[in-house]
């Protein structure tokens, strides 16, 4: 595999021979297979600023971790595909991608379970109390277990907001552990969410007030950041159970902070949070009844796979030509660039 870390290169001498970066590597027997086919560069950094040299000289650009704008794209005239490593695309200007004719590949469907069993995971840990308890077992407190922090689910009901693949699969599992699910989803059906055996709630409020467990399931959209604040946090039942295990931002986490030292919220779990790379010095890491995993959810080792070999799929169909079904932003297709791929 011809590949490169952010300062070594080995450049191919074929002209026709494109170029893919890699803002970090995905799972080695995908990045074999590309390597076979194309210049690999891996950058083993989110700073694309920082690595326009590398970009300006690609056709392809695999994004893991970082963001890439107009400003970037501006700079980069070969670049014909962004893939993003999941399913999120808010680290990406997808409009001036679709302007460009620049298609934004996601892995759809690739790492619905390791997320929603991630989810579910988070759920129970808070719910038993788990962290606090080994923490203090392993300072010599075997008494904390006189604390009495664990509470069962069996019966409670729990609230899905975002009902996607993902939201749907933690909802199914989440009821085969017998808790009651109602749903919030302004774009979904009531009857959908009914057939499913699920309670359809069709005002946010009331579901805030009426679950035990409350599960995130959304993207981050300008419409969607801040969702969760000081209003919402009020209206919630006392005592809730949070997970979130979709997007930081959509969080407003002043507000989560204050809840949590409240009460309001007995315990959070968290995977995503809103500073990426995670700032250890998060005044959340103060409250015991915090837990954050550092935006593994999807990273599953099943998943690692298929998500590997979805994105270097999707690079290698459209630098071929080919219309790759998954993209975010099926416009794109229209720019005149894909003239000469018509039919």
């Amino acid at each position: 595999m011809r590949s490169r870390s952010k300062t070594r290169l080995k450049n191919m001498t074929e002209p026709d021979v494109k170029t893919v970066v890699f803002s970090h590597a995905v799972h080695e027997s995908a990045m074999r297979r590309i390597g076979e086919k194309v210049n690999v560069v891996v950058l083993n950094s989110s700073d694309t600023d920082s690595c326009i040299e590398a970009l300006t000289q690609a056709e392809g650009f695999v994004m893991r971790i970082g963001r890439i704008g107009r400003d970037i794209m501006d700079r980069c005239p070969k670049l014909a595909v962004i893939a993003r490593f999941g399913v999120g695309v808010d680290t990406v200007d997808v409009q001036a991608a679709t302007g460009r004719g620049i298609p934004v590949t996601i892995a759809s469907g690739a790492n619905v379970r390791s997320v929603a069993e991630h989810t579910v995971a988070l759920m129970y840990a808070i719910a038993k109390n788990l962290v606090e308890y080994h923490v203090e077992n392993r300072k010599g407190d075997y008494f904390i277990r006189d604390k009495q922090a664990s509470v069962e689910l069996c019966g409670r009901r729990a609230g899905i907001v975002g009902f996607g693949v993902i939201g749907r699969e933690t909802a199914r599992i989440m009821k085969n552990n017998d808790l009651e699910v109602s749903v919030y989803d302004p774009f979904v059906k009531k009857e959908t969410v009914e057939e499913m055996g699920y309670t359809f709630e069709g005002n946010l409020q009331d579901l805030l007030g009426s679950v035990d467990v409350l599960s995130l399931h959304l993207p981050l959209m300008e419409e969607t950041r801040g969702f969760l604040g000081k209003a919402e946090f009020d209206a919630m039942k006392e005592g809730m159970l949070l997970v979130n295990c979709a997007r930081g931002g959509i969080i407003a986490e002043d507000a989560l902070y204050d809840a949590m030292k409240d009460g309001k919220v007995a315990a959070a779990g968290v995977d995503v949070m809103c500073e990426e790379p995670t700032n250890p010095h998060s005044k959340l890491f103060e409250l015991p009844n915090f837990i954050a995993t550092p935006h593994i959810a999807a990273l599953s080792r099943e998943a690692f796979i298929k998500v590997s070999d979805m994105v270097v799929d999707g690079v290698l169909s459209i630098l071929s030509g080919q219309r790759w079904p998954h993209v975010f932003n099926p416009d794109a297709y229209r720019h005149p660039r894909w003239n000469r791929h018509a039919g």
